[in-house]
């Protein structure tokens, strides 16, 4: 599972993981003012989670095994609902820019705890690919603008969402550490339902009161988007390459975000982003370039746990 053909299919994983979350930012912003985020957010595992079961059930099923430590999923469900909650309502106060910025901190916060829970180690190779891709990242999202990057000031909405990647950094690794052997698609199915649960206990009275006939359609666009391939498909892929890369690759591919954002607005016609932008989107590229080339030194040594 975790040799050359492995590997190559978490980083194909990932790789289009970067690209539906990408189209989560764009979309998602246009709803985050429109509804509760926890209404959201339950409404939003409740779907996808049967969009999961029925693949589920349609290739591996759910064997009785797959049940095993149930509360497994609750930690997994538990810190995905987390982050998509504080994902929205950061949302609601944040701009996209600082919150962008923020974003960019989860591959490191992933690396510290992938050492802690499962021993991985960086490599020198790795840490330097997280460093160039971390850079490439800011000068995207800025623009190439320095002057805007040092008028960075860090609110509220800013610090809610940090708490929320914190979160997800957390269950990269969790889900190596928790895996007992169950299909990606079983897994996520688990991780989905039990996420569902905890958010509609926490966020009933939210579900209740939305007038949903209300919500116009960019709301039921940018839902059914979430569902099926921001949530569903992305949580797929991510389930896939953590069980087959270390936790500070898997989130490496989170620098790709803000170059797919780019792509996104563009095809949505919201932004055309100027040059300025090309010497980041270069050193996202140099860095996955320099994680790939890793690959045979951590077969070697197992020091990241492949």
């Amino acid at each position: 599972m975790t040799g050359r053909g492995g590997t190559r299919g978490g980083h194909l994983a990932m790789l289009a993981f970067s690209a539906l979350v990408a189209g989560s930012f764009s979309l998602g912003s246009l709803a985050a003012p429109l509804i509760d985020p926890a209404a959201l957010s339950a409404v939003r595992f409740f779907l996808a989670g049967g969009v999961i079961g029925a693949v589920a059930l349609a290739t591996e099923g759910l064997p009785r095994s797959a049940a095993r430590a149930p509360w497994r999923y609750g930690v997994l469900g538990g810190l995905l609902a987390i982050y998509f909650v504080a994902m929205f309502e950061g949302l609601k106060s944040a701009p996209p820019v600082p919150a962008a910025a923020v974003f960019t901190l989860t591959p490191v916060m992933a690396a510290g705890f992938g050492w802690l829970l499962l021993g991985q180690r960086m490599s020198s190779r790795i840490a330097l690919a997280l460093a160039i891709g971390a850079a490439g990242a800011l000068w995207v999202i800025f623009r190439g603008n320095f002057a805007a990057l040092a008028a960075l000031k860090i609110g509220q909405g800013e610090v809610i969402y940090f708490w929320g990647c914190l979160a997800h950094a957390v269950y990269t690794p969790m889900v190596r550490k928790l895996n007992r052997g169950e299909p990606a698609v079983i897994f996520t199915f688990g991780t989905l339902a039990a996420g569902c649960l905890l958010l509609m206990l926490w966020g009933l009275r939210s579900v209740l009161s939305t007038d949903w006939a209300a919500l116009p359609p960019v709301f039921w666009i940018t839902l059914l988007y979430l569902v099926v391939f921001a949530t569903a498909a992305s949580f797929l892929c991510i389930q896939y390459a953590t069980l087959r890369l270390p936790s500070s690759k898997v989130m490496a591919y989170t620098y790709l975000v803000p170059s797919w954002v780019i792509l996104w607005q563009i095809a949505l016609g919201l932004e055309r982003p100027g040059l300025a932008v090309l010497p980041g989107v270069g050193l996202t590229a140099l860095a996955l370039v320099l994680l790939l080339k890793d690959e045979g030194v951590e077969r070697q040594t197992g020091s990241a746990g492949c």
